[in-house]
């Protein structure tokens, strides 16, 4: 962690969405209720640090020292004031950051490369002051110092590839809208991210604001644009609320606006409110919906870098891509392109999820393998189970099985074991995981949010959701998967846009890496991981059972009969597989078969 030459004592506290959710806001309350009075003392509202999983988060400042504390309750909140910030009494058992020893997360965040995260969690993200004290708007300055050209040329030189799936080299797009003749130039910021198990992009816009308006400004002065859009999804309220308040206090500081710090140059953002279609993070889909229009993916070409928004030459690139452009210009390409492998240079941010201990958001050199994401920053499987697989690049993406856990995190990579990089979400799975049901929610998830437009994609995508339901009821049978992967193919083959092409990768890598587990459904009508409800049963081992009644005492459909103090018996017929019995059996009697 950075720390800032104060003299006062700084009290920050995490208040991005997950540390909302998990309870800061009255975190936030006790502390300026406890320290109102110390004028010496100054409570700061900050965004994400990527320890979600410790939320909510109080970090202090003070004595030239910077010390994080997790999971803080508001009685521990009242402790660390009255300790730490009044009297530099530091609260050892609940630290999780501290560099002078070796605090619990101090690993977590030694191995992470922070380009895009360098503000998230450090400054107020309603407070422009302090991204400007963190070198802010002085890459803005330096672009504004140098041709168009040169500073296209410095991005293509750094080798950032799109953080957006596609990994489309970010210079060459600006390159092509450049050249592209137009009396008009749109920039657009795709804010629409909607894999399931993805919030990367809400994080950095909740967190770090003028990182992707500053972005977004040297991006429009290189392509030759005066108007920037940020499409985000209503579904970030908070990103929206702090995106408001950064584009408001750069027009009053001239970073935005008419002839920007005294240049020739002028550019002004807003902000377009999608409704939540995972289909409009598509780009002509969203060039659609920006215009007013059914956002509906159309043929290429053109391209949106000749015609896109309302006709006119458009760039388009991610949260993450934008967050990037700052930094490259301020600190050289030639320093980005130090961190990385091959063709993937600079870093990544995903966000972990699943069956882990640590989830939440970690930034790390293109290049690190899959298992040193999920077994050393991610901290390994929950509850100590065994790992068995790693949906990368959501809904659009695969299931990487144990075998390549030591498979790079680049495109190339990445994309030869049929997944792909996707925006960053990465969910983990262990051995309670059915790989089939897996498949099903993220086909039934396409399948809902296809636009429709495409048959293959419409239709094709629904045959093979069904075919995975009737497998996963036990219905299947082994000439399913051939028709399984055959419609995949079709439907790869013809649908329109990334949705439709993508959609069945899920299946085709759970097929190519997990069959075994496909025909136990089929032939042997089991679920290996014991999830399919349709192909287990709840038992009681009369045996250990002590007939205290609880497990009859919460069923829902009364399925489970005995006396007291005698073994009980559930009634196959009547049981909707709950569960719940199991989990408040005492002795565990209660199995599953």
């Amino acid at each position: 962690m950075e720390v800032c030459k104060v003299t006062k004592t700084i009290v920050k506290v995490g208040l991005a969405s997950c540390g909302v959710a998990a309870g800061a806001v009255p975190i936030y309350e006790t502390l300026l209720s406890a320290l109102k009075g110390h004028d010496d003392v100054e409570i700061k509202k900050v965004g994400c640090i990527g320890l979600c999983y410790m939320e909510p988060i109080v970090e202090i400042e003070r004595d030239g020292k910077s010390i994080a504390y997790g999971k803080v309750d508001t009685e521990l909140a009242k402790e660390i004031a009255e300790s730490h910030a009044l009297r530099g009494e530091i609260v050892q058992r609940a630290v999780i950051l501290d560099p002078s020893s070796k605090a619990c997360e101090n690993e977590r965040m030694d191995s992470q490369v922070r380009i895009v995260l360098r503000n998230s969690g450090l400054i107020d993200p309603e407070k422009i002051d302090e991204y400007v004290a963190r070198d802010g708007y002085g890459a803005l300055k330096k672009a504004l110092s140098m041709t168009p050209e040169q500073v296209i040329e410095e991005v293509l030189a750094s080798g950032l590839r799109g953080r957006g799936g596609a990994g489309f080299p970010t210079g060459l797009k600006w390159k092509f809208a450049r050249g592209a003749k137009g009396d008009k130039k749109y920039f657009v910021c795709n804010a629409d991210e909607g894999d399931p198990g993805a919030f990367m992009d809400r994080s950095v816009l909740e967190s770090d604001p003028h990182s992707i308006i500053e972005g977004m400004t040297i991006g429009g002065y290189s392509i030759g644009s005066d108007e920037g859009i940020i499409y985000c999804r209503a579904e970030y309220p908070l990103a929206i609320k702090h995106l408001n308040v950064a584009l408001e206090q750069a027009r009053e500081k001239g970073y935005l606006g008419k002839n920007i710090l005294g240049s020739n140059f002028s550019f002004d953002i807003h902000i377009k409110e999608g409704a939540g279609a995972f289909v409009c993070g598509e780009e002509t889909a969203m060039i659609a919906s920006i215009e007013g229009r059914r956002g509906m993916p159309r043929p290429r070409p053109p391209f949106p870098a000749n015609s896109g928004v309302f006709g006119k030459p458009t760039n388009i690139n991610n949260v993450e891509t934008i967050a990037n452009i700052p930094w490259i210009i301020l600190n050289g390409a030639a320093k980005f392109s130090e961190y990385g492998i091959g063709k993937s240079r600079g870093t990544k941010v995903f966000a972990l999820a699943g069956k882990i201990k640590k989830g939440g958001l970690a930034e790390v050199p293109m290049g690190m393998p899959l298992r040193e994401v999920i077994f050393n920053v991610a901290g390994g499987i929950a509850e100590n189970k065994k790992f068995k697989a790693v949906q990368l690049g959501g809904p659009s993406g695969g299931c990487i099985p144990e075998s390549l856990l030591d498979t790079p995190v680049d495109y190339e990579s990445i994309n030869a074991t049929g997944a792909i990089m996707g925006s960053g979400g990465m969910v983990v799975m262990d051995e309670t995981t059915c790989i089939v049901d897996v498949a099903k929610f993220f086909l039934a998830f396409v399948q809902k949010e296809s636009c429709g437009k495409c048959p293959f994609c419409r239709i094709g995508t629904k045959r093979m959701l069904e075919i995975l339901e009737r497998i996963s009821e036990g219905k299947g049978v082994m000439e399913d998967l051939d028709t399984l992967l055959d419609l995949a193919y079709q439907v790869k083959e013809g649908s329109l846009c990334g949705l439709g092409q993508t959609a069945p990768n899920p299946v085709l890598t759970t097929l190519k890496y997990f069959r075994e587990e496909y025909e136990a459904h089929i032939r042997d009508k089991k679920c290996p991981a014991k999830v399919c409800t349709s192909l287990i049963h709840y038992v009681i081992d009369p045996a250990v059972c002590i007939g205290c009644t609880k497990c009859a005492r919460n069923c829902p459909v009364s399925c489970i009969a005995g006396e007291v103090k005698k073994p009980h018996v559930i009634d196959d017929e009547k049981c909707i597989r709950c569960g719940q019995c199991k989990k408040v059996c005492p002795v565990g009697a209660i199995s599953v078969e």
